[in-house]
């Protein structure tokens, strides 16, 4: 038996987040084009290096990128969009960046989920006739690879299934010509990469675990039996995660060497599916057998035991013992970690640490060597004591969950007699306007907070330097003219960290980061204890920010799903449990903003379609419980009292029955980059609550004109009544400058102003 070590991806961000740095620098033009193409090329060979020294017997190459993988993937093959005026020559990284994050004249592609996690990555735009192949940068990375360390990697890309899948602009008659000019390019890729020495190239198909359609699968069938006669001595892998592979019969059976298989998320099916059909024994298994998306150490003898039963049903000669995923959703390693308790840290297990999980268990499985016993009897232990820590045998936490009834789970008066007594109490002009919670997060903001944590400054300092900041914002909200106002959350870290630190049963890490999008990058916090409500979490600061104007201000809370599906969450109880520990906390919460007479509440639940599972069987029980927490969380209100939320890249045409679920008064979408779909969506489903949209891109650093504004609104309301239309940006502003925020927001007024005018005239 031949067992290789390997993991599907690395973090590419570095253990003190070295590679945002070097981006961020290239942004501000700190660094040339040269040195940060070198500065990138010395991370690339340092990553390498430490999987080499952790153990690592194949290396992969591929899983780094300049800003997201599948723009990488979309620029390789031409899909840049007209509108960056490239006009056939290889993109520049200017242009690159462009399509990333927008530039002065031209708006950026689109982003959304990468399936069911917290990654966003850029959507691929076909336009007619655009495919072309560019500069092959899997190959430069597999030759200096090659040539700096000497071994020969594991080339990775998103296949060419899970490709199409994401992109969008073609419609249903264009579909079979893209992936008529799509596969040629694959195979150009795949066909160099062989000729440098490549002996097993990986493709990532993700995709191939979602529920598809027969069709589908023949389709499947046909795009790699067509790769396979286009490429000739590839070795290629076609390597799922995040569920079990669909249709496993037949997708088994695909012309590759070898099939990975998610043995984490995607356990129980591949396991019955290779108990029923057997698998290939010409080809290889890579067998995910290590956590790639959570923070937890394996239990290696589990662990071990599964491997062992796979490479006993699969009967193959050839094996890859690896992680499930990719490594980038979890942060690199707990040795920075110096803070946690010692019960904690010991069930920790970060990307090093998974790795050297890999060879545990590796090891394990063909030797007899008492220390890799050992080791495997560590594992258990370190997660029996955590099971046993008082953190989760809270006694007052199970009696409120046990003491919850069905009648908390909804309000008492429906949206309709809602709508009537709040716009009797608020007394709100039609349209109107307000942002999404956070202002930008300024170098004296981050500065003032950084000497708070060393102690620098004392409590009352900081304190008082939060209020005048908050102060300077209401001025400001005043002079921009909107509606209804934000403390701008200057007390605010992280939307959820703020609230964990706040609550019991959370731990936080130093750094212990994970990107999100791009250069941006959070420290999720780890939910390992139950959660309680001790104090009140934010009733100081609204109330001092609705003390300074007469304008409503709201009410500011991370939802029960979000602050769950943004945090590493513990795996001991079922995550609807946790979800409802956090929803009571926050139902406390929003009584104690009640009482102090906030009466506009903003409950964000960004996340709740990322938890989505894969598979269509299984959502609804995950959409059940989730819209559940979130009600438990909101329904104790008052009928004047305005509940809103806030969505990130919902896809609205989907996802349109949870949202309505929640009755929510107003839910503001992040919908700006895809504003046409929510308006045909609009169209076909009509929506009665309250919805404010997203109407220009606060991810990008250039300033929406009027009258770009004044377009989308007008387009709106022809399909959202006025007197349910809220204006706003797409997502909190802590990321922008003050100059940009201000100056788009007057626009955005601007263009409010002129709708009400036009409402106005016509009536």
């Amino acid at each position: 038996m031949n067992l290789v070590k390997t993991v599907v991806g690395y973090p590419y961000i570095g253990d003190n987040r070295q590679w945002k740095r070097v981006v961020e620098s290239f942004w501000k033009d700190a660094i040339s084009e040269e040195e940060f193409r070198q500065q990138m090329h010395d991370l690339r060979i340092a990553y390498l290096k430490r999987q080499q020294a952790l153990g690592v017997d194949l290396l992969t190459v591929g899983d780094f990128t300049l800003y997201d993988r599948i723009l990488d993937l979309s620029v390789m093959f031409g899909l840049v969009p007209a509108r960056y005026h490239t006009q056939g020559n290889q993109p520049s990284l200017d242009t690159y960046y462009a399509m990333a994050r927008g530039a002065k004249d031209v708006v950026a592609c689109e982003m959304t989920k990468w399936f069911n996690t917290n990654y966003h990555y850029i959507v691929p735009e076909y336009e007619e006739d655009a495919l072309s192949f560019q500069h092959n940068y899997l190959l430069e990375y597999f030759e200096e690879a090659k040539n700096e360390l000497g071994v020969i990697t594991k080339p990775t890309l998103i296949g060419p299934y899970t490709f199409l899948t994401l992109t969008k602009g073609y419609s249903k008659q264009q579909r079979a010509a893209y992936i008529l000019a799509l596969i040629p390019l694959y195979a150009r890729v795949i066909n160099e990469l062989t000729a440098a020495g490549a002996t097993w190239i990986q493709l990532e198909e993700p995709a191939l675990t979602k529920t598809l359609a027969d069709d589908e699968v023949k389709l499947v069938e046909e795009i790699y039996q067509q790769l396979a006669a286009e490429t000739t001595g590839a070795q290629l892998l076609i390597e799922t995660y995040f569920e079990a592979l669909t249709a496993y019969d037949r997708l088994i059976k695909l012309p590759v060497a070898g099939i990975g298989l998610d043995f984490v998320h995607g356990k129980k099916e591949n396991m019955e599916a290779i108990r029923k059909f057997g698998f290939p024994t010409e080809k290889l298994i890579a067998i995910g057998c290590v956590n790639g998306r959570d923070i937890w150490s394996a239990n290696l003898a589990q662990v071990t035991s599964d491997v062992k039963t796979v490479l006993a049903l699969s009967g193959v000669e050839n094996a890859w013992i690896q992680s499930s995923c990719s490594l980038q959703h979890v942060p690199v390693t707990t040795a920075s970690e110096q803070k946690i308790a010692v019960v904690l840290k010991e069930a920790l297990s970060f990307a090093d640490e998974k790795i050297q999980e890999i060879i545990q268990i590796a090891d394990h499985l063909v030797t007899t060597d008492e220390g890799a016993k050992q080791t495997v009897s560590h594992s258990t232990n370190a997660i029996e004591a955590l099971a046993a820590d008082a953190s989760r045998q809270n006694q007052k936490v199970k009696q409120l969950i046990e003491a919850v009834t069905e009648q908390q789970f909804s309000r008492e008066t429906s949206y309709e007699n809602r709508q009537i007594a709040q716009q009797e109490a608020l007394q709100l002009p039609d349209f109107p306007t307000t942002t999404i919670g956070s202002f930008p997060q300024s170098a004296d903001v981050k500065k003032m907070r950084a000497q708070w944590r060393k102690k620098e400054i004392t409590d009352e300092q900081y304190a008082d330097f939060v209020k005048k900041e908050t102060a300077r914002w209401i001025h400001i909200q005043e002079e921009i003219g909107l509606d209804v106002f934000v403390h701008g959350e200057f007390e605010r870290t992280d939307m959820v960290e703020y609230f964990g630190e706040k609550l019991t049963g959370f731990a936080f890490t130093d750094k212990a980061w994970v990107v999100s999008y791009g250069s941006r990058c959070v420290k999720p916090p780890i939910i390992y204890g139950d959660v309680e409500w001790t104090e009140a979490m934010t009733v100081k600061e609204i109330v001092n920010a609705q003390s300074l104007t007469n304008k409503y201000v709201k009410g500011m809370l991370t939802g029960p799903v979000t602050i769950l599906n943004w945090s590493f969450v513990r795996d001991d109880i079922p995550r609807e449990l946790v979800a409802n520990q956090i929803a009571l906390a926050l139902r406390q919460e929003i009584a104690a903003l009640e009482e102090a007479g906030i009466v506009v509440i903003q409950v964000d639940e960004p996340a709740l379609r990322e938890g989505l599972p894969l598979r269509q069987e299984n959502k609804d029980d995950y959409l059940n419980w989730a819209v559940r927490a979130f009600k438990l969380a909101t329904s104790s209100v008052l009928p004047t009292t305005q509940i809103h939320t806030h969505m990130c890249y919902c896809e609205f045409n989907d996802f349109i029955g949870p949202i309505r679920a929640l009755d929510a008064d107003v839910i503001s979408l992040e919908t700006s980059r895809s504003h046409g779909e929510l308006i045909d969506s609009l169209q076909e489903n009509h929506y009665e609550l309250g919805i404010g949209l997203g109407v220009y891109d606060i991810h990008s650093p250039r300033i929406p004109k009027i009258e770009e504004i004044t377009a989308i609104l007008t387009d709106s309301l022809q399909v959202i009544d006025r007197k349910q239309f809220w204006v706003n940006p797409d997502c909190g502003l802590k990321t922008r400058q003050q100059y940009e925020t201000v100056e788009a927001l007057k626009n955005m007024v601007a263009a409010t102003q002129k709708l009400r005018q036009q409402v106005k005239t016509v009536n």
